[in-house]
């Protein structure tokens, strides 16, 4: 059926009272429905919506490979059993390195750097001393506030947060990943009232010298009470005195301080928390009370106090925290899972018992480290096993260490020392690098990705075989759990078992395939973000993958059980900043970036590159740059 031609834009709101829309590229509400289903008052409401998934780039189209390419599409489903089919597409806030407006009448370097005063920090060896700046954007939130006062809006005010994880190499090509401390920045956008198309007016970056910068910015999420909630991943180790990681940290003290001695590896690995003001620039807060851990990203359950963590790492644990009161995260009580196996086969299946690890506000172990503490203050650790049986053997990240608490240190090592600690409590620390976690409140599910199921994950948990390719786990959630000591644990949103989505197990292939892919491109290849739309009823699944030549962006309806490939990244570009936003001013988005193009691997990208290179060089100014941005299609189920 033709829908009526003259519409009003009022009555096609009415046609979709309550159920969201994701924004036009272009053309407004009225035009996106035009071509609809019936007419008038009566017109047929939306009953379901499907997505069509987009083949895999080839190399008969390397400019596809070289971009972010969409040629996914959404089918709407309504009442009088009619559809409609509309078209995907990428729209791009900025590529990073680009100029981009400062609210003030000037410009700033997007992903730009900035020392612990705030001054720009230069590339000294590039010959025009440029500023540093990210080809890492990661976790981004999308938000809005009751009263916005920045000038240049002629819609409506969202605000985007995003952080830029890391800068890959200098000029000169060094490795600089962890070199410089990690930026967040405040995007100001107009929203268009007809097509919700989000234009960037103001960038700011926040101030992070009050909570010392930040360390490895990766994964983020929206909180419920509407503040960003960044991440800092792979704490750094002071008992790792390698060559390699004392220089990472020591360059990433000089330009952050100025020296070498003055950054702690004590004030980083923890949970900062952004706070948007009305005026497009924003506040962080940094809360030492969640366990020091690599904190890809957190999801609040919708109590506002429990908040379940994965922890990017190898011999990674979950973790949860329990807040002391709703909408706060600066006291709680910390636990970390203990898996029993129920099942080895298909990345395996375990029930869930929680260890208390402590309680603790961010204040006092932060007054821990502002007043010196030291590793060997808390802890004795070997590296090589001094047969004394005061000594307990753990697994830290993929070598055996031996560990030794000392007296009246338990706080100082739950909360500053949380992977060891949790290993001699007796938590699982086993999962190989768990990655997103998210969050289906209708069924009361989480999901968390995990990148790979290998090496002492397979032991440990007496599974099977290996999944290089790894696999999302579903989590059940429950109330009325006590922990391992039997004490009551005060949430109703605790997991008590762990098992991967059939549909969501990646596939290693014994041989690579034609194009270099040793993943089957069909199927997931290392999860990494994760988001769940409830209203779309949709898990969105980005990959950081270094199986497949091209990583993607998918989208899983845990209903249907269908997984759909909705978009492709550059080659060698890891898909972040994963943000689905159910309702914002009548529009649904999906944020997406990418980070590092061009990252080329060998055998991976062998074949590929001498045809996608000189595109990705052009694309993304010698690799230098990625894009931030969101998907935008058309009229979504509510």
């Amino acid at each position: 059926m033709t829908q009526s031609t003259d519409l009003s834009r009022r009555r096609a709101l009415q046609f979709f009272a309550g159920a969201p829309l994701l924004p036009l590229a272009s053309g407004g509400v009225g035009a996106a429905l035009l071509g609809g289903c019936g007419g008038g008052d009566d017109a047929p409401s939306v009953r379901s919506v499907a997505f069509t998934g987009m083949a895999a780039p080839a190399l008969s189209d390397p400019a596809a490979m070289a971009t972010t390419s969409v040629a996914s599409s959404m089918v709407v489903t309504y009442s009088d059993n009619s559809s409609r089919s509309f078209a995907l597409a990428y729209e791009p806030f900025f590529i990073t390195g680009t100029a981009v407006p400062d609210g003030r009448g000037g410009t700033l370097v997007a992903g730009g750097y900035y020392d612990i005063n705030n001054q720009p920090i230069t590339d000294a060896t590039d010959p025009a001393t440029r500023q540093f700046f990210s080809d890492a954007p990661d976790g981004m939130s999308l938000l809005t506030l009751a009263n916005p006062t920045v000038a240049g809006v002629t819609g409506n005010t969202v605000f985007a947060v995003v952080q830029f994880e890391y800068t890959t190499r200098n000029v000169a090509g060094t490795s600089m990943y962890g070199q410089l401390p990690s930026q967040i920045a405040v995007l100001t956008l107009n929203q268009d009232k007809a097509s919700g198309k989000l234009t960037l007016v103001k960038y700011h970056n926040v101030d992070t010298s009050g909570v010392h910068g930040l360390w490895i910015t990766c994964g983020a999420s929206l909180s419920p009470w509407n503040t960003h909630l960044s991440s800092e991943e792979y704490e750094p180790d002071p008992w790792n005195t390698s060559a390699a990681a004392v220089a990472q940290f020591q360059g990433f003290s000089t330009r952050l301080f100025g020296n070498t001695a003055t950054a702690n590896p004590y004030h980083y690995g923890h949970l900062p928390e952004v706070t948007v003001k009305p005026d497009g620039s924003g506040s962080i807060v940094k809360h030492f009370c969640l366990g020091r851990i690599s904190h890809e990203l957190v999801q609040v359950m919708p109590d506002e106090r429990t908040v379940l963590m994965g922890d990017d790492a190898t011999n990674g644990g979950l973790f949860m925290f329990i807040a002391d009161a709703a909408r706060d995260l600066s006291a709680g009580t910390l636990y970390v899972a203990r898996w029993t196996a129920t099942r080895t086969t298909n990345g395996g299946a375990g029930t869930l018992k929680w260890i208390k690890l402590g309680h603790a506000t961010s204040a006092e172990i932060k007054a821990l480290v502002d007043g010196g503490i030291r590793h060997t203050d808390i802890l004795d650790v070997k590296t090589a096993d001094p047969l004394d049986a005061s000594y307990t053997a753990i697994a830290y990240s993929g070598a055996t260490q031996w560990v030794k608490l000392l007296p009246g240190q338990d706080k100082a090592a739950a909360f500053l020392e949380t992977h060891r600690y949790a290993a001699l409590k007796g938590g699982s620390m086993a999962f190989t690098k768990m990655e997103g976690t998210t969050v289906n409140v209708k069924d009361k599910i989480a999901y968390s990705a995990m990148s790979a199921i290998r090496s002492q994950m397979r032991t440990a948990l007496g599974l099977d075989k290996v999944i290089n390719a790894g696999a999302v786990y579903a989590l059940k959630l429950a109330g009325s759990q006590s922990d391992s000591d039997g004490a009551a644990i005060d949430s109703a949103w605790v997991p008590v078992d762990m098992a991967p989505v059939p549909e969501l197990i990646g596939e290693d292939l014994a041989v690579a395939d034609a194009l270099g892919n040793t993943a089957n491109a069909e199927k997931l290849g290392n999860p990494d973000n994760l988001k769940f739309s409830e209203k779309l009823r949709t898990l969105f699944i980005g990959e950081d993958s270094g199986m497949h030549v091209n990583n993607f962006l998918w989208a899983y309806n845990v209903d249907t059980k269908v997984l759909t490939r909705l978009l492709s990244c550059p080659v060698g570009a890891e898909s972040t900043g994963l943000h689905a936003v159910d309702q914002v001013n009548g529009f649904t988005y999906i944020a997406s970036n990418f980070q590092h193009p061009g990252d080329w691997e060998t055998p991976l990208h062998d074949i590929v590159r001498p045809l996608v290179e000189p595109l990705i060089n052009a694309n993304y100014n010698k690799r230098f740059g990625a894009a931030v941005g969101y998907l935008a299609g058309i009229p979504q189920v509510g």
